[in-house]
Formats: C-alpha cells, sequence, structure tokens
C-alpha cells in the first residue's frame, strides 16, 4: 500500500522563500559596500539655473565655470583649506595634499571679508537668512563691521539678490556645493579669503 506524500504547509513556504530573499539582499548590500566610491568632481560646473518661478526674482548669476579646471590662486597658503576668491567669485575645497577636490563659483553678500586667513567658527544646519530666505549649511568664518560672513545654500537652491540697501554676509551657492562644502569643513577648518 503506497504512502500519500505529505504537503508543506503554505507557512513553511512563505518563511523558506522570505529567508532566500533576506539572503540575497544582504549580500547584495555587502558586496556595495564593499565597491568603489564616487569622488568629488574637481572640474568647475556651470552655475544653476533656477526654475521658472523663481528666475522672475533671481538676480544676475555667476558667469558659467570653464571646462578646464579653475586653478587655485597663488598665495593661498598650503594644506586643508577653503580658499575663497573675491574677484572670481569662486571656492576651492583643497585637501591635505594641496589637490582641489571641487571648485564651484559663489553669489557673494554685500558685505566682503577682508583677504587673510580665518578658520571656521561656527556651523549651524539651518536658519533663515537676513534676507528672510530659508538657509542650510551655514559656516560662519569672519565678521566686518557687524556683519557675519558665512557660506550657506538657499534650501530650495534659489540665489535671489539681497534685498535693496540691505547689508549681508552671506556667500550663497548651489545646493549641491553647499551640501559638499558643509561635508568638508568643520569647526577650525581654514578658510583663506585671496582676491
Amino acid at each position: 500500500m503506497p504512502v500519500p506524500a505529505r504537503r508543506l504547509p503554505s507557512w513553511a513556504w512563505v518563511t523558506g522563500l522570505t529567508v532566500g530573499a533576506i539572503a540575497v539582499v544582504t549580500t547584495l548590500a555587502v558586496q556595495a559596500d564593499q565597491g568603489t566610491r564616487p569622488v568629488a568632481s574637481a572640474t568647475g560646473r556651470p552655475a544653476p539655473t533656477a526654475s521658472a518661478s523663481a528666475s522672475a526674482s533671481a538676480g544676475p548669476r555667476p558667469a558659467p565655470s570653464p571646462k578646464k579646471t579653475a586653478a587655485v590662486p597663488d598665495g593661498s597658503g598650503a594644506g586643508r583649506r577653503i580658499v575663497y576668491s573675491l574677484g572670481q567669485h569662486r571656492v576651492w575645497l583643497v585637501d591635505a595634499s594641496d589637490a582641489t577636490s571641487r571648485t564651484f563659483t559663489v553669489w557673494p553678500g554685500t558685505v566682503s571679508p577682508a583677504t587673510g586667513s580665518y578658520t571656521v567658527s561656527l556651523r549651524k544646519d539651518a536658519t533663515t537668512g537676513s534676507d528672510g530666505v530659508a538657509i542650510e549649511h551655514i559656516m560662519y568664518f569672519a565678521a566686518t563691521s557687524g556683519v557675519n560672513i558665512a557660506f550657506s545654500n538657499a534650501v530650495n537652491g534659489a540665489s535671489p539678490p539681497p534685498a535693496s540697501g540691505s547689508r549681508t554676509g552671506g556667500i550663497r551657492m548651489p545646493k549641491a556645493d553647499g551640501t559638499a562644502l558643509w561635508a568638508f569643513g568643520s569647526t577650525g577648518t581654514k578658510v583663506t579669503v585671496v582676491d
């Protein structure tokens, strides 16, 4: 007399498939974590464009970045630092080996810092700028005539012109560059301001 085959209950199949799927996802996650990581490009990028709704209020934009990397200005020091050029409206993130890891154009406020060497003195995740714009990645490094000078980016990525007659020390940048600067500079990071 033949013995009837026993069937596995459905919960056993579901459990087996779930365990298998978790094992596959875990394996892929470990492989991805051990893979190569993207590196910030040292090449310049054109300034971002605002959306149609923001472009009506947007002020002058910095000139597009040149195709080749803009060289770090002479006399900007050595070692790991942030270099800000008043004349070029450009920032360089320079690593400890004096190689540029990223460079980008910025929109300065109406008050500029004096040329010289500074350090990042305070970092704030987010606040409202003196122009009423929601900003993030704020890195203070100087004060001029009672106006705090800081790097930041608008939360929405736009950079409207400063209000007429107001004194602002915010050096605004595109959102992606603000995120990169925030990751690069901590409290105490050297900032060199050149002409």
